[in-house]
């Protein structure tokens, strides 16, 4: 009985077609590689022609997914983003021979490469759109979720809280039907800086909370679980705990600097010594940057935090409002930073002024503003302030220009200890009160 299979010779011959078709493609990727260097346009073209070449079999679309990536790639060097923009357009009829995953893979990379160039918010805004026009109408949900999380991220990026909170809200509603809690975590993540950056912090508690609780659920990746110990820190810090601040900014560097991530790694080490310099601990700074890992991060934006820890240390104003104007790029553009640093400026001046008043019982404004040397408008506006807020006992006398400072008035706690113990005796009758028989 003759065995029944493929006959060896046509089995042969698939081999040598495939390799064939594999030499042909490597050779193709060589040769457009080597006119990035002397021929962009020329290059862009090679590329091209791998992607839609159709006389040659390409198993999985191996060959044409290298050839997108490394035109990206390129574009991204020559700083072309609507060429990227463009790209993701021209590939559409190719994906629709592509297993849905691997298309999702590649949108994906093409928004990731489009975002590496600067100043492009704008054109990844349009593309993003675009993208979830098409998968409306190809009907991929799965990219589609994924796509409108990538532009709710965006939106924040770009000051749209409210567009980004609708898109958020309907994404949030389609996404827990499908119990997808990886995308959830990131959904939430997204929700939480949005509430964030809002001012709306028990709203942004409950989506870091919806975070942690999904990230539990399943086996989350180490880079979105040190994003949501970083979100952790970041509210723990505006709640004034910065102990536990601290804890959560350390693990979060942790990840990232196993993960080589340089930038969130730096990222989370400004918030670390943040968190020392609001903790009244300054001197703990230095050991954290001449650390091993400290050390990879030394740059202008961590020199700027280790000028604020030594400003503060030395408790002057002055030296503290010179290092804040002297590093303003640094310290101004995370507005995380800016926020804490205006606390402990306020804090800081209260002190001072605090300080220069205890000899005085009655002094003129003028002299205040001179000894802390500060202008005369803003030191009378903290006087008035510090009034208001019963932190300093005093009132100011404008007519004649100056601040009569009261003495501490020592209260006799007789009264207080009356009023508590007649109230102990009266809550429950028969425990404190003595009782009569005829």
């Amino acid at each position: 009985m003759a065995g029944e299979g493929n006959d060896p010779m046509e089995v042969d011959e698939e081999v040598e077609a495939s390799e064939s078709a594999k030499k042909i493609f490597e050779d193709l990727l060589d040769k457009a590689l080597s006119l990035e260097a002397s021929d962009v346009s020329k290059a862009k073209e090679a590329y091209k022609a791998i992607i839609f070449k159709q006389d040659l079999e390409d198993p999985n679309a191996k060959y044409r997914e290298k050839a997108i990536y490394a035109l990206g790639d390129l574009l991204v060097a020559k700083k072309l983003p609507q060429d990227i923009s463009t790209l993701s357009k021209d590939l559409r009829p190719l994906f629709a021979d592509l297993p849905k995953a691997k298309t999702a893979k590649i949108v994906r990379h093409l928004i990731d490469l489009l975002a590496k160039t600067e100043g492009s918010q704008a054109l990844q805004i349009e593309m993003c759109k675009d993208c979830i026009e098409w998968c409306k109408g190809e009907k991929r949900t799965f990219l589609r979720h994924r796509v409108e999380t990538k532009l709710a991220g965006l939106y924040l990026v770009e000051l749209k809280y409210q567009d980004s909170l609708e898109l958020l809200t309907k994404l949030l509603t389609e996404v827990k039907k499908l119990d997808d809690k990886l995308l959830l975590v990131e959904i939430h993540n997204i929700e939480c800086r949005v509430h964030y950056a809002v001012q709306n912090m028990p709203k942004a508690k409950a989506a870091l909370t919806a975070a942690k609780t999904n990230a539990n659920a399943i086996h989350c990746p180490p880079l979105l679980q040190a994003e949501i110990d970083l979100l952790s820190g970041i509210v723990s810090a505006r709640e004034k705990d910065h102990r536990t601040a601290f804890s959560y900014f350390y693990e979060a560097f942790e990840a990232y600097h196993q993960t080589n991530s340089t930038t969130k790694a730096r990222t989370a080490m400004k918030y670390m010594l943040l968190s020392k310099i609001m903790s009244n601990l300054p001197k703990d700074t230095t050991s954290i940057i001449s650390s091993k890992s400290g050390l990879q991060y030394v740059g202008p934006e961590i020199d700027a935090m280790a000028a604020v820890a030594s400003a503060h240390e030395a408790r002057s104003l002055k030296k503290f409002e010179a290092v804040l104007e002297q590093h303003k790029h640094q310290l101004s553009e995370d507005p995380i930073i800016q926020f804490h640093l205006s606390d402990l400026n306020e804090t800081l001046l209260e002190q001072n002024i605090l300080r220069i008043l205890e000899p005085f019982s009655r002094v003129e404004i003028t002299h205040v503003a001179e000894l802390i040397e500060l202008p005369l408008t803003r030191t009378q506006a903290k006087l008035s302030e510090m009034i208001l807020d019963q932190k300093l006992n005093g009132t100011l006398d404008q007519g004649i220009g100056v601040l009569i400072v009261f003495d501490q008035e020592q209260v006799s706690s007789t009264y207080d200890n009356s009023l508590k113990t007649i109230k102990n005796t009266s809550e429950k009758p028969g425990s404190g009160v003595l009782r009569f028989s005829r």
